[in-house]
């Protein structure tokens, strides 16, 4: 892994260049999804099983053997050994609970002319999830992509999920089942962002797309935006880890590994002011890869965009981190609630050294869809928010009429707008 210290004359430049994740498009990835999305607009279930019967090695004859009924889901939930379906509950469980806090409110108030301005908070009328379904299986998509929206109210929950080789997973079928999806299409990548936007004889149009999925699927919600909504772009998994040097260097080592080991090109960085407790995490690192089942993604992944930085003192560590903007952000230091109020930019935080970056990602409650590539300067987790819209609401009386048409005519004459200013005129008292 590539050592670094804050003190070098360069750790700037170093550490921008570290962080530097290409996010334009691949002229080539964009141009096949447009011809992808194209079809499926035009031909609708027929493009939908020859794409998928081609990327997928399938061999559906039509869209029937590429869906899944709720009896489905529920087969596959009982075929689980009762240790991993009470897991599951468990999971989705804490899971729904903490997103019910984050269900908002209509509300409105009057002026004292009578006037009543408020809003009225709705849920969306139908969504699609992404489920990726090609280096792992991941239930815990389904449940952090489903819950929220099930919380919001949101009427029907729509999700894909490829099955590479006609595979499916029990497992990832079962959290459909528990978090009350109420379709499930075996079919992934662009051909099934662009079935979601647009809808097919089978799949039906949705009003947003949310979940994650390789650069063919990315490269698909950035072209339907607009047709519907989507959540994010994300790029890769990412963990910032600040140690005061304190924590058994054993699960430092083995926390980087927990988001190196989902791809080549994820990121894992220590920050630690203390270049002794550096080599002790190194020498944990190279103690405890060989026994990692994906230990040629953890390497490369180290290789290519991980590093060992030392800095001067935990102020310092937080300085950087904001900077980095990190999706996890692990603070494995003895009282993380004092640096807590000078960290201002992480998809989430996990405090103190029993708190597992993995935790979040099961079972602790938020949601682990997060902000990526430095975007947590600006956005925000997946919530129950996102499936939730905001109306306004305005009802002026005889009395705010008056008032607010007068401002409104002014500003609007001086806009060159008089049929705006006539509007608010022809409303005044003559």
């Amino acid at each position: 892994m590539l050592r670094l210290s804050s003190s070098q004359a360069d750790f700037a430049e170093r550490l921008k260049a570290l962080l530097a994740f290409e996010t334009a498009q691949d002229p080539a990835v964009d141009a096949a999804v447009a011809a992808i999305c194209d079809d499926v607009k035009a031909r609708g279930d027929a493009a939908l099983v020859e794409y998928t019967n081609r990327f997928d090695r399938t061999d559906a004859a039509s869209m029937a053997g590429l869906t899944l009924s709720r009896d489905e889901l529920e087969a596959a939930y009982k075929r689980l050994s009762s240790e991993v379906r009470e897991a599951l509950e468990a999971a989705a469980g804490r899971v729904r609970r903490y997103h019910e806090k984050q269900l908002m409110q209509s509300w409105s108030y009057e002026d004292e002319d009578g006037t009543l301005l408020g809003q009225q908070v709705t849920a969306l009328d139908r969504v699609g999830i992404y489920v990726p379904g090609g280096k792992a299986a991941y239930p815990s998509s389904v449940l952090m992509n489903a819950l929220p929206a099930k919380v919001a109210g949101v009427g029907e929950i729509i999700m894909v999920v490829p099955t590479p080789g006609g595979e499916k997973n029990d497992l990832v079928l079962a959290a459909a089942y528990v978090a009350g999806v109420d379709k499930v299409f075996t079919v992934g990548g662009a051909q099934a962002v662009a079935a979601l936007a647009y809808g097919t004889e089978s799949v039906p149009q949705v009003d947003k797309i949310t979940g994650p999925g390789n650069a063919y699927v990315a490269a698909a919600k950035r072209r339907v935006f607009g047709v519907v909504g989507i959540d994010m772009v994300a790029g890769p998994s990412e963990i910032l880890v600040i140690c005061d040097g304190e924590t058994d260097p054993d699960w430092i080592a083995m926390d980087l590994f927990s988001q190196a080991e989902h791809d080549e090109i994820a990121q894992a960085i220590l920050l630690c002011p203390s270049a002794d407790y550096i080599a002790k995490v190194e020498a944990s690192i190279e103690k405890l890869l060989s026994a990692m089942p994906r230990r040629a993604i953890i390497e490369a992944s180290l290789g290519n965009r991980g590093a060992l930085i030392e800095v001067m003192d935990l102020a310092e560590a937080c300085a950087i981190a904001n900077y980095i903007a990190p999706e996890h952000l692990e603070l494995s230091v003895a009282e993380p609630e004092v640096w807590l109020p000078g960290l201002k930019h992480a998809g989430a935080i996990f405090m103190g050294r029993f708190t597992s970056e993995s935790l979040g990602d099961y079972c602790a409650g938020p949601n682990h869809v997060l902000p990526t590539s430095r975007t947590a300067r600006f956005a925000s987790p997946l919530g129950v928010y996102d499936f939730q819209k905001r109306t306004s609401l305005i009802r002026v009386s005889h009395a705010g009429a008056q008032k607010l048409g007068q401002i409104a005519s002014v500003l609007a004459h001086g806009e060159g707008l008089t049929a705006h200013a006539r509007a608010a005129e022809f409303r005044l008292d003559k």
